[in-house]
């Protein structure tokens, strides 16, 4: 007898059963049921859903115009605006990738990205050309540049908007033919040399940004402000997560407190993300730059834990943390910690220890484990650790024209995410130390070896070792220790000015100390104890 296995499996796979998973049809739906809810508030600027729709639409059109094919890159060097917006849509709607760029790099970085990828067009704010021109002059065949002007600060003539009015508001725009095509490629900041090329699918994009809605707790109509940068592994998503609830875009240039304040209070904001500066920049906020807030508004934070007294202080200024965890190879947020009810009686102490803890899965995310040397899961002990590893469909397609660290990355068919951790008697992880010494300030990461082969670079340098130092404000800084040369002399601003001229400023060491290094038997570095060090300083 037939088993319904058997039946299942002479079912066809059809056009009206089986399509593509891609978050570009999230706005499509929002369009078309909430046409006039704000899709996006910037200044005196608003953007209904119908008109962003449109909008996206043609920049598509005009991109594919412009010559642009499907899996081509286009790139976007751009802040927290409506276009940052619209190139979550438009791009992939030409079947091209975004590459959202950080804006933070240096003009060598920015090109290393540009001709990795082979962008043929960039788009780029006003602010940033400078930039730009600086990074296309290192190419052998640059992008085109497309430029915008922000109506919030300038009165120029705008090139993006006027290659929008170009475009056609009924363009026929691509779905993926799969939904493993590449949506987005977002480059990591460089552990060891050269920063790798993320390659996300729109499966992935489409399940990570619907996983945000349930774990953020959005329902219909959320008010998200943006602290948190959009090149950020496509703003973690949230750019796509919006259109599921006909959410409000409230778009920020600059993270300052004032903007912040005034932003909460005028529109109503109910969710937003960002790294421990943002926290600080609230809470340290002068007495005339803050407004009442008409709500709490829900808070996401990642990189290292909030410290206990931010914590507390943040939810006395109105603000509920939640502390998430993820990778750029995992779009952002995979993990998050779960907050249970049951921790609500607990002493602050005590409810602060277990929020540093990085959590459980996603509902998103198929498995999260912690693994030993031998490939097993570690005991839930809370002490025993191991590599932390992930699996599913929110982990990339790989590294872009990268197959050996591809390859490295799904070791054992697991992601290896490089960081190492423990995991409770609840399941629930907890980060230990990071691989490779990776720095998070301010939500980027930083490689200790990018920063110790800038300061080898300095003739007075003998040995160096960077480590990261616990800071209120950015969540951790570099820290530099240094053997000098016989009879070299050199200030520590000369060093860190030295750092400066040679990476992206947020890179350079905050703080310099001369000293003979803890060393193996062999000669090897002892990093642990440098850390324990700087946490002294």
């Amino acid at each position: 007898m037939a088993t319904l296995d058997d039946y299942n499996a002479n079912l066809p796979r059809m056009q009206a059963n089986h399509q593509p998973l891609t978050p570009l049809t999230l706005l499509d739906r929002a369009a078309r049921v909430f046409p006039d809810h704000p899709a996006i508030i910037h200044g005196e600027q608003k953007i209904s859903y119908s008109a962003l729709y449109e909008r996206s639409r043609r920049l598509a059109s005009a991109l594919a115009s412009m010559g642009v094919q499907r899996g081509q890159t286009v790139s976007a060097l751009l802040l927290n605006t409506p276009p940052m917006i619209e190139a979550h849509y438009g791009v992939p709607m030409t079947g091209a990738v975004l590459n959202a760029l950080n804006t933070r790099l240096d003009a060598a970085g920015t090109a290393f990205i540009l001709q990795h990828c082979e962008a043929k067009v960039l788009l780029v704010d006003a602010e940033l050309l400078e930039l730009a021109r600086a990074a296309c002059a290192l190419i052998a065949t640059p992008p085109a540049l497309i430029v915008y002007h922000d109506p919030t600060i300038s009165t120029q003539p705008c090139e993006y908007e006027e290659l929008l009015a170009a475009g056609d508001p009924h363009y026929a725009w691509l779905t993926p033919q799969d939904e493993w095509d590449a949506i987005s490629l977002n480059y990591t900041s460089g552990t060891t040399g050269d920063p790798k090329g993320v390659v996300y699918h729109h499966r992935g994009a489409m399940l990570l940004a619907t996983g945000n809605v349930v774990h953020a707790g959005m329902a219909k109509h959320p008010v998200y402000l943006w602290t948190l940068p959009m090149f950020h592994c496509n703003g973690w998503c949230f750019p796509w997560s919006l259109s599921a609830v006909a959410g409000t875009h409230v778009c920020l240039r600059q993270v300052r407190a004032k903007a912040m304040f005034d932003a909460i209070a005028d529109h109503g904001v109910t969710h937003m993300c960002g790294a421990p500066v943002v926290m600080s920049t609230l809470l340290d906020a002068d007495p005339q730059d803050r407004r009442d807030m008409p709500a709490r508004v829900a808070f996401f934070t990642a990189a290292a834990p909030p410290p206990e007294n931010v914590l507390a202080a943040m939810g006395q200024a109105g603000f509920d943390v939640t502390h998430l965890y993820g990778l750029t190879e995992v779009y952002g947020p995979a993990v998050i910690n779960e907050w249970n009810r049951d921790w609500d009686a607990l002493e602050t102490g005590e409810q602060a220890r277990l929020k540093a803890r990085q959590g459980v899965r996603y509902a998103a995310l198929e498995e999260l484990d912690v693994l030993d040397a031998n490939d097993m899961p570690v005991p839930a002990d809370g002490q025993t650790m191991g590599e932390v590893v992930m699996r599913g469909n929110v982990v990339m397609k790989g590294y872009f024209r990268n197959p050996k660290a591809t390859a490295d990355a799904f070791r054992g068919g697991w992601f290896r995410s490089g960081d190492l951790g423990v995991k409770h008697p609840d399941g629930y992880i907890q980060l230990k130390d990071r691989s490779k010494d990776i720095i998070i300030s301010g939500g980027e990461n930083i490689s200790s070896i990018e920063v110790e082969e800038a300061l080898y670079r300095h003739p007075a340098v003998a040995t160096c070792a960077v480590v990261a130092r616990p800071d209120s404000k950015w969540g951790e800084t570099p820290c530099a220790f240094i053997e000098l040369r016989p009879n070299a002399q050199v200030s520590a601003d000369e060093i860190i000015a030295h750092c400066r001229a040679e990476l992206a400023h947020f890179k350079a060491p905050r703080h310099v100390i001369f000293t003979q290094l803890p060393k193996t038997s062999t000669g090897k570095v002892q990093k642990f104890e440098l850390r324990k060090q700087a946490e002294q300083l």
